[in-house]
């Protein structure tokens, strides 16, 4: 019997958090928005979803307004105060106060349950349309190292260590390193990482950036670390 072939994404696909306490429906618009060329995280609730847009960017959110606990609306407060993502809201109720409130917040658009999951495509590609990049460039102060899950690199040396073992680089992912753990979290234009010499282009950036993410991700498909933001380049996510 043959297998299903797992769905290979576009590295720079968008990368959208769903967060409803539903499981159900959190895995149906996992499994459509997957297959409609979105790279998808999961969250049950707003203290999982706080957690991740910690560590990971995403650009855009699929929010659930009725939720136990912390409900969309506070979340979405809260993550306003913080970032601009785009964010589409999800509620069981037809209430005009509610999606004047969600608007009022800082949603981008808003869709009544029950909706039709193309529907729900649309109105996420038309938000990403018109969305401006999220991630602001940090501070250029260099530190003398950086820390990303187990790993350590080494300015100075060019040394990138996880424990004790230390991993081989070529010159290039030394180059690539130094320019991303120097913007200590904020990200790097693709342009920028392209290098000197006539056989520099951006697509030859993606390979290399590829060849660091199986030296540093447990999954380089869906890298943790090293990761792509949509339309402007790569970041490194450090501790």
């Amino acid at each position: 019997m043959m297998l299903p072939r797992k769905l290979e994404l576009a590295d720079d696909a968008p990368h959208v958090l769903v967060v409803d306490d539903d499981r159900r429906l959190r895995d149906l618009l996992a499994k459509f928005l997957t297959e409609n060329g979105f790279r998808v995280t999961t969250a049950a609730g707003a203290a999982e979803a706080r957690a991740m847009t910690g560590h990971l960017v995403f650009d855009a959110l699929v929010l659930d307004v009725m939720m136990p606990g912390e409900n969309g609306f506070d979340f979405a407060r809260w993550l306003r105060r913080i970032s601009q993502v785009p964010i589409l809201m999800l509620t069981a109720r037809a209430d005009v106060q509610d999606r004047v409130t969600g608007l009022e917040i800082g949603a981008n658009d808003y869709l009544s349950k029950p909706f039709e999951p193309r529907e729900l495509v649309l109105r996420l590609r038309n938000i990403l349309r018109h969305a401006p990049p999220a991630v602001k460039d940090a501070a250029e102060s260099t530190p003398d190292i950086v820390r990303f899950g187990s790993f350590v690199y080494r300015f100075d040396r060019g040394e990138l260590r996880r424990g004790e073992d230390l991993i081989r680089l070529t010159e290039r992912e030394r180059e690539i390193l130094n320019l991303l753990g120097g913007r200590a979290g904020g990200h790097v234009r693709r342009e920028e990482l392209t290098g000197a010499g006539a056989s520099a282009n951006e697509r030859t950036v993606d390979v290399q950036i590829n060849r660091l993410r199986r030296k540093i991700e447990a999954d380089p498909a869906n890298p943790v670390f090293l990761q792509t933001v949509r339309g402007v380049g790569y970041r490194l996510v450090l501790d």
